[in-house]
């Protein structure tokens, strides 16, 4: 049974509320409970699918949603959306809480289901010696996933947020922030955990039809690597007991024994760069020349289901309508509400003959769009416009313009989408161990560039780094690499004196100021209705 379907199944009977009093009430209200529960196998099992869910809900039931952030707080993307909408994504986009003085809860709803996450995983590790386990691989191999999913968990939310409460147990007492550098010795203690007690074998990439999307070895030891990069670039030293070596070594596993490799030709890593023009129902046309969930290249997946709806079952990919052409449909490319419109400055960056500009970005106007029927009205919604929009993560449609949440037409545009999140890729890696000094460091930078059409270039520091910017663009990673270079030269980056954009059809600048970036530190705003629910133990991060 595939990993999203089982996740369904498993969850039947075993929910969490959402909020009420407290902030993070996350209290069972079913049959079962920790006196009831956490006693079998079984119950381990549903425990740990609990906790998968828990992490797909940052994206399922999401108030902004990790990738979209990080892609607005860069270089890529502008906030967009709707010409009258709110200008919350302004906020991000500025890191200016001028833009819209009342928007104070940005980031409230998906503060609340990343610590529902960290809850269930703390539950099934606070009741781990209460189970019965009657198999010790699968007692390791199980607990190893929960360890590792809570990392992730905490390295989203530490690199937003900064210094944030570090939850350990199932509680929701208010507590305050933790030192940043505490959440990451808890991180790499977890990443350990899961490389040290989730076999090698556990999930073979041969058997990715039934495994993708499991937490793996191999996803930890890429994970080690990301946290240890951003950690020693962001602030300066070595975690505590965590080397460049080490993570070099984790990296070096993967490439010589993880069974990854790249697909071939970039575009078919992505649904819409590799997409046909299809009627309702012929899903064949319509996934064109997709390599497929779980490829090759695949290390860690969000999986997702086209099932959610309106009524608290939360499944989908909920962050992908925002990637959507605003409210226009032009097969292949679905609708959606517009936000991430593309820097244009970052499009004229690539380099002559890069095929992953094409994969990567929708050109309007070379790709006749803007000469569509609905393009008019579209264009005269739409905050931001660039004439650049985002392929990679781009919903999908039919000839039509129905729709393809559902390949029998009948999905619905905001709810089911259902693209997965590709969260750690092999290329990412291949990167990180040129980054980190490997012996092969030349072979791995030449092999990423000969994919996209590009020849050799010396695998200096620098140019690892521009490598990334283009190779994992729209993919969340990139805020990450230019905070990991240095706030100032982050800043000098980000900031813009003003790029001209069209906002409801009339002319309008982007402006983002050094000042304001390096005030928050590249940090975001903390939920307003956090730092009240805990009667002032959490504090604001400073410039907001």
């Amino acid at each position: 049974m595939k990993l999203y379907s089982y996740i369904i199944a498993g969850l039947a009977g075993l929910t969490l509320t959402g909020c009420s009093d407290s902030f993070l009430d996350v209290e069972s209200k079913t049959d079962s409970n920790t006196a009831t529960f956490y006693k079998t196998e079984n119950d381990a099992n549903r425990a740990l699918i609990g906790c998968y869910d828990g992490w797909r809900q940052v994206s399922s039931n999401p108030g902004i949603g990790f990738l979209v952030s990080s892609e607005v707080m860069g270089v890529e993307c502008f906030g967009a959306t709707g010409n009258g909408d709110s200008r919350a994504y302004q906020v991000i986009d500025r890191f200016e809480k001028g833009q819209a003085t009342s928007e104070v809860n940005i980031y409230k709803q998906d503060y609340i289901v990343y610590y529902k996450a960290i809850y269930r995983c703390n539950m099934l590790i606070q009741q781990e010696d209460q189970i019965a386990w009657t198999d010790s691989l699968t007692h390791t191999t199980w607990m190893g996933e929960c360890h590792g999913l809570r990392a992730l968990l905490y390295l989203d939310l530490v690199r937003w947020f900064g210094n944030v409460p570090l939850r350990t147990t199932p509680s929701t007492e208010e507590i305050p922030q933790s030192d940043a550098a505490d959440v990451y010795a808890l991180i790499f203690e977890d990443l350990q955990y899961a490389i040290d007690h989730i076999p090698a074998d556990a999930y073979p990439k041969s058997e990715a039809e039934e495994n993708d999307g499991r937490f793996t070895k191999y996803a930890a030891e890429a994970l080690y690597a990301r946290a240890y990069l951003f950690y020693k670039g962001y602030y300066g030293a070595d975690p505590a007991g965590v080397t460049a070596a080490q993570a070099l070594t984790y990296c070096e596993d993967i490439i010589s024994n993880g069974g990854y490799d790249l697909v071939a030709e970039y575009k078919n890593l992505w649904p819409a760069a590799s997409a046909g023009i299809a009627d309702i129902g012929d899903a064949k046309t319509l996934l064109g020349t997709y390599a497929g969930d779980g490829n090759c290249e695949t290390i860690l997946a969000q999986k997702f289901t086209n099932t959610q709806d309106y009524d608290g079952n939360a499944d989908s990919n909920r962050w992908q309508v925002m990637v959507g052409m605003r409210s226009l449909p032009f097969a292949p490319y679905g609708k959606g509400w517009g936000a991430m419109t593309v820097n244009p400055n970052f499009v004229n960056a690539y380099e002559a003959g890069d095929l992953r500009k094409s994969a990567s970005i929708i050109d309007m106007a070379n790709e006749g769009i803007t000469a569509s029927e609905n393009f008019e009205a579209s264009y005269k919604d739409q905050r931001e416009y660039t004439g650049y929009c985002v392929k990679k993560y781009s919903p999908l449609c039919f000839k039509d313009g129905t729709t393809a949440a559902k390949i029998d037409g009948t999905g619905d545009f905001q709810t089911q989408n259902h693209q997965d999140w590709v969260v750690v890729r092999y290329a990412d890696v291949l990167l990180m161990a040129a980054e980190l000094g490997s012996a092969n460091k030349q072979t791995y930078l030449d092999k990423v560039r000969a994919r996209a059409g590009l020849n050799s270039v010396t695998a200096t520091t620098e140019n690892i780094l521009k490598e990334r910017r283009f190779e994992f663009a729209f993919e969340g990673i990139n805020y990450w690499d230019l905070l990991r270079q240095g706030l100032d030269y982050a800043a000098s980056q980000i900031a813009t004196d003003g790029i001209n954009v069209k906002s409801g059809g009339n002319d309008d600048q982007v402006v983002i100021s050094k000042e304001n970036f390096l005030a928050t530190k590249g940090l975001s705003q903390i939920p307003n209705d956090a730092i009240v629910l805990s009667n002032g133990i959490i504090e604001q991060n400073a410039g907001w």
